[in-house]
């Protein structure tokens, strides 16, 4: 059963949905296909599978999330798809967590922790030789304390840089460049620490009482003598995902499309784990992150460019070809988010993107345009509205700012997207003609509506 409440955009000839209920039998729709070609046999035992996975998912839905993530760890983008589910389901997905990250994704508090294996540049002995002294000695007090406990020939400076940059230490220590410029000064502290007890030799320190785990007679412990250099400030929040994503594989801690969810849901409400679904003769919008740019040069010797993109539930190719590349050529920088219009291309089973036009999120603006129920409704009002906006749309390439309608009725708000032959080209001049209209109406940025 599939029950669909939709909406009709304004200006659109096709429909809007608003939300997607779904429940749906698998074992039934596998019944229907062994009548015709599939084997009995087997429809009953996807059916059985099925119903056990469905009975875990809605009983224990961290402990299968978690599984799920697992399992799938080594396929980028099923496990961002599965991200992405969890979110739907209100789970939350964490960084790992030096004290508290096993070998695989791991349910904890109603979370879920990455685990060591996920991190780039963190091999099984390391893995193995962190998990060891957590066991024999309990929860790392610091980096200092790590470096002094562990096995520096299995956990190496490389080791330690990932599983700093990747959040692994906030819990003792959230500042990121701090720990990063302490641990040249700790590293070697420890590695000098660590030859001083093979040879026998130790410290006044040592012989007062065992620093490594206990304190000695004026309560300090070994670790806080570690040396640190001068306070610095933390990485800005961009490069601190930036790391993330570049050792994890996703962004964790956070996303930067995050923050404008909701508003990117009115005005692009398709998103890039649906590109399959849509025809391919249909102008989409989508928001999404750019990860990489590849420039190529066609037979002809005009540049265009092969696109990597991703949004907050998949990833996925794009296509610019010369002709729009020319014009959109400077807005293609790693790391940038962008709303992109386009067309989707079916390709040796392969679905990809084909990039007509593209704007910065940072620079795009909406226009909020206030409507009363009975505005909403009657098709004179609405036509009247239609009349002012299509005055505002100047040049097709040029309208690029997106109409927004809310309609308000007691506490009550309904959002309504307007179709793109209704944007506008100049926020100021639209504004002021819809005010003249008696049409109350806003100019707000998508980055902070």
């Amino acid at each position: 059963m599939v029950k669909i409440v939709t909406r009709r955009a304004i200006g659109e000839e096709n429909v809007y949905d608003i939300g997607v209920e779904q429940d749906h039998n698998f074992a039934i729709k596998n019944g229907l296909i062994a009548s015709n070609c599939f084997n009995k046999s087997h429809s009953t035992a996807y059916g059985y599978v099925t119903y056990q996975t469905a009975y875990l998912k809605a009983n224990y839905p961290l402990e299968y999330m978690a599984a799920l993530l697992t399992a799938n760890s080594g396929d980028t983008d099923k496990v961002q798809k599965y991200i992405a589910t969890c979110m739907s389901m209100g789970i939350q997905i964490e960084p790992p967590d030096i004290n508290r990250s096993g070998v695989d994704f791991t349910p904890a508090a109603d979370k879920i922790l990455f685990g060591f294996s996920a991190v780039r540049n963190v091999g099984q002995n390391a893995i193995a030789c962190i998990l060891e002294a957590r066991e024999e000695s309990g929860e790392f007090k610091s980096l200092g304390d790590f470096c002094d406990r562990i096995d520096l020939r299995a956990v190496n400076r490389r080791t330690l840089e990932s599983l700093i940059s990747c959040g692994a230490f906030d819990k003792i220590q959230p500042n990121r460049h701090q720990l990063m410029q302490d641990l040249p000064l700790v590293y070697d502290w420890a590695q000098s620490r660590a030859k001083d007890r093979a040879s026998g030799q130790g410290s006044i320190f040592d012989l007062l009482g065992g620093f490594s785990a206990t304190n000695n007679k004026n309560g300090n412990n070994a670790f806080e003598i570690a040396p640190k250099s001068q306070p610095v400030s933390d990485f800005p929040p961009q490069e601190k995902l930036r790391m993330e994503k570049e050792l994890l594989g996703f962004y964790v801690s956070d996303h930067p499309l995050k923050s404008i969810k909701q508003s990117s849901l009115v005005l692009a409400p398709i998103n890039l784990s649906q590109l399959g679904e849509q025809r391919e003769d249909m102008m989409i919008c989508a928001v999404v992150m750019l990860n990489g740019v590849k420039k190529v040069i066609t037979k002809k010797g005009d540049p265009m460019a092969i696109l990597q993109i991703e949004d907050l539930t998949s990833q996925s190719e794009a296509v610019v070809f010369p002709k729009n590349y020319e014009r959109i050529s400077s807005l293609l920088e790693v790391d940038a988010r962008l709303i992109i219009w386009g067309k989707v291309d079916r390709r040796d089973d392969q679905t990809q993107l084909i990039v007509e036009d593209a704007e910065q999120v940072e620079t795009v603006k909406l226009i909020m345009v206030e409507l009363t129920p009975m505005q909403a409704v009657n098709i004179e009002e609405r036509d009247r509205l239609r009349n002012v906006l299509k005055e505002q749309a100047g040049e097709k390439e040029k309208a690029k700012i997106p109409v927004i309608g809310v309609v308000q009725s007691g506490t009550s708000r309904q959002l309504v997207r307007f179709g793109r032959q209704f944007w506008v080209q100049d926020s100021l001049s639209a504004l002021i003609a819809l005010e003249n209209a008696r049409f109350p109406a806003q100019i707000k940025p998508l980055t902070g509506s």
